[in-house]
């Protein structure tokens, strides 16, 4: 009966979306406040259904119904619980249902907190929600009914994906999907001012606070997947360049360039058009990121949910919404026109680059997923575009914007001097040099782990350059406590998020320096890496809850003294009968000792041990930086619309 109830939820969830779609547009075509007024109510009730539907879905899964088939396939009454929440969404189905309800929380936080929006821009941006929704919708109910009956029931349901029985990979997907729907958000901000023909300070102040939101839920979703994959798949590495891996970094690096560009809309009025193109393209590049984990057409091991055949709905889905925005664009984008002037030397100049930089580097990335799936295409050739590619072609681009990321905000608005700025830096670029100098002393000739050091205390130390800056600490010191003070959130946010940028290079330089050895020990053998020295002292059977294992006990000395033990596992998930690889991870936040079980043999086993430095320092700084994102959110700038328009109504 929950299931049946789930069903109708979904499919009245539909129809409110179909409605939400229609009636706030025409009454705002023709200002019709009876009609608009409609808006925030049906977002609401459209709210409810979905969160009707997605509860019981998690009712089934907790109760592990096996007359749904949907529990049969992801769940298993040993399992626990968070992992039978977790396998609700772990698959095509209930993943999409997530996905439509994230959706449906964001058009009824539009309608919660836009009471500030005029009344045809928030009916329009409602509406638009409203359609994006009733597309998914539709999908979910006519090709991935989650609620689907099996009978007879089986006694027990097959099992979640071992791999995916992870805390990571339980927050994983709704942090990623609170990043991409997000900025379905921005993207009907953008529709709405192109129907509107209007775009204004105001309106760059409405779409920075959810661009903001999309791009901090997305830095913490791209990071827990990298960390997953760190310590779950075995390898010591954090970044494949994966398919899938890519198409998540797409939106991220186009949301981005939204991020800063709506600020210049918002201080500047310019780069209107340019903005609004953002905003279509961000989510864009996030629905071409579900289609891509969901299709099957690009190997990956991310893609656990997909379906060639309702990949063809998502991917026409795609071209409807984002083929649908780019006309309308380009009828309506050059009544858009920026009223901002600005020389190439200033802060506007310097998001331009920031801007064509992120957009060039997200370009690289598309073309290199993208192409051996064209190449097979076209041409009948099997081709792997890897991590060489993606190195080389984006390091020349990544090397000027973060030259960019600390000169720009030294830069005045409208007309800037280059020769001030730079003597403000001086002694951030001196300690950039001379931490390029200390590693190429202490770590010997490598020369990118150098580099990322040096760009590294550029970030860091420029961002602190930034602050002190602007509270003038030394000018005039006596004033900067109080001015530090007064100092918005908003400003104390973006230095944050660039100095974690900084510390996400530290690592990554630390990684560039990692030493790893692949070792076949018995028991009381021992071998040394990285001026440690490594002993295997037993392995043995262990049994956890729905899976059994080989766990291997190696102990860690330095000298006589005994860093850590290690206990990495190979284990047997009976329910579908797979084995999964568990690193053994020790850290002080400055290294990693990694340990990984592979075969045995001759009673002892094969052992590859890492030593990685700074390699925490990777989602430290991914964590910084969507605080930084956080801090910059809860200004009170940020969120509260203009006055100028609080309670204007554009022309249509």
């Amino acid at each position: 009966m929950i299931g049946e109830l789930g069903h109708f939820a979904l499919a009245l969830g539909c129809i409110l979306a179909l409605v939400q779609a229609i009636l706030p547009l025409i009454g705002a075509h023709r200002r019709d406040a009876r009609l608009m007024a409609l808006a925030s109510p049906l977002a609401g009730a459209q709210l409810i259904a979905i969160a009707s539907a997605f509860g019981a879905l998690l009712w089934a899964f907790a109760v592990n119904d096996t007359t749904v088939s949907n529990v049969v396939l992801n769940s298993h009454s040993q399992k626990p619980l968070l992992y039978k929440f977790s396998g609700a969404w772990g698959n095509h189905e209930g993943s999409m249902v997530l996905w439509v309800l994230i959706l449906a929380l964001c058009g009824g936080a539009v309608a919660g907190f836009g009471r500030d929006l005029p009344s045809a821009l928030q009916a329009r941006v409602i509406g638009i929600l409203g359609l994006i929704a009733a597309g998914f919708l539709g999908f979910i109910i006519f090709t991935s009914n989650p609620f689907e009956r099996v009978w007879p029931p089986p006694m027990d349901g097959q099992g979640l994906n071992p791999i995916l029985q992870d805390p990571g990979l339980a927050f994983h997907p709704p942090m990623l999907y609170l990043g991409y729907v997000g900025y379905a958000v921005t993207f009907a901000f953008a529709v709405a001012a192109l129907l509107e023909g209007r775009v204004d300070a105001a309106w760059g102040r409405w779409v920075r606070p959810w661009s903001l939101a999309a791009w901090s839920f997305l830095t913490l979703g791209i990071a827990l997947g990298s960390w997953w994959a760190y310590y779950e798949l075995g390898w010591g590495g954090y970044w494949f360049w994966d398919p899938v891996e890519n198409a998540s970094l797409l939106p991220w690096l186009i949301g981005a360039a939204l991020l800063h560009s709506a600020i210049v809309v918002e201080k500047r009025e310019s780069l209107k058009i340019w903005t609004v193109l953002l905003a279509i393209l961000a989510f864009g590049m996030s629905l071409l990121g579900t289609f891509l984990v969901r299709s099957g057409v690009l190997n990956s091991v991310h893609a656990f949910a997909n379906d060639p055949a309702r990949g063809v709905f998502i991917l026409a889905l795609l071209m409807a919404y984002v083929a649908g925005a780019l006309a309308l664009f380009a009828w309506r984008a050059p009544k858009l026109g920026g009223t901002g002037i600005f020389a190439p030397l200033s802060r506007e100049g310097g998001l331009v680059l920031n801007n064509l930089l992120l957009c060039s580097i997200a370009a690289v990335v598309l073309v290199g997923t993208l192409w051996p799936m064209f190449a097979d295409i076209l041409f009948g050739a099997k081709i792997s575009v890897g991590a060489p590619f993606f190195n080389a072609a984006t390091a020349p681009l990544a090397i000027p914007l973060v030259a960019a990321m600390a000169l720009g905000p030294m830069l005045a608005w409208k007309r800037a001097d280059l020769a001030g700025a730079l003597q403000r830096l001086w002694w951030v670029g001196a300690l950039a040099v001379a931490s390029a100098f200390l590693t190429l002393l202490v770590a010997g000739y490598h020369v990118w782990p150098a580099l990322g050091f040096a760009a590294a205390a550029w970030l860091i130390f420029g961002a602190a350059a930034d602050i002190l800056d602007r509270i003038a600490a030394f000018r005039r010191p006596s004033q900067a406590w109080n001015r530090a003070r007064g100092l918005p959130r908003a400003a104390w946010g973006g230095a944050i998020a660039h100095a974690g940028v900084g510390v996400m290079f530290a690592g990554l330089a630390g990684m560039g320096l990692a030493t790893d050895a692949l070792v076949a020990l018995k028991p009381g053998e021992s071998t040394r890496l990285a001026g440690y020295e490594w002993r295997l002292e037993r392995i043995r059977d262990v049994q956890g809850p729905n899976w059994s294992a080989r766990r291997a006990t190696v102990t860690v000395l330095d000298g006589a003294r005994v860093v850590t033990v290690l206990e990495p596992e190979k284990r047997f998930f009976p329910v579908g009968r797979m084995n999964t690889t568990e690193a053994a991870i020790h850290t002080n936040a400055l290294r990693d000792l990694y340990a990984v079980l592979g075969d045995e043999r001759d009673g002892g086993g094969v052992l590859r041990l890492h030593h990685n430095p700074l390699a925490p320092w990777i989602w430290f700084g991914a964590v910084i930086m969507a605080l930084g994102g956080g801090l910059s959110l809860s200004d009170r700038r940020v969120r509260v619309s203009a006055p100028s328009r609080k309670a204007a109504t554009a022309p249509a």
